[in-house]
């Protein structure tokens, strides 16, 4: 039997603890469905951006949440637009970061989800309130 040497990241199936973290996650999501384009919603990934496009001529990534292999990644990349937000988040979720506007989970911290519901919302309101959805 080969053993798969290819590296390039494939999706991988929700293990039990990453299920409930993934539901989770992506709950905090399903509520902007209505305002923006869902662009993947399978059982390992969910991401939405925006219906129109934005100045380069794409859509915006607003937010995502996707199963990895040790963890899940919740993606909020409008912390880059607008990094004024990211004054709000609490040294506990700040635990969680990878880069600027990662953040990865093993388990469900119910303190960290509800902050980063807010500071979704936080990031929805402000492309809102800038004409960028």
């Amino acid at each position: 039997m080969a053993l798969d040497t290819n590296k390039s990241e494939k999706a991988h199936p929700p293990a039990t603890e990453h299920g409930a973290v993934y539901s989770a996650l992506r709950e905090l999501l399903k509520p902007y469905e209505g305002d923006l384009a869902v662009k993947t919603d399978n059982p390992a990934h969910y991401y939405l951006e925006s219906r129109s496009l934005s100045p380069n001529g794409r859509a915006l990534f607003f937010a995502a949440a996707k199963i990895k292999k040790n963890y899940v990644s919740y993606y909020l990349p409008i912390l880059y637009m607008f990094p004024e937000l990211s004054t709000r988040i609490s040294p506990g979720l700040r635990k969680t970061m990878q880069g600027q506007s990662c953040f990865n989970f093993t388990r469900v911290d119910q303190d960290s989800l509800d902050e980063l519901e807010k500071l979704t919302r936080a990031a929805f309101l402000m492309l809102k309130s800038k004409a960028l959805l």
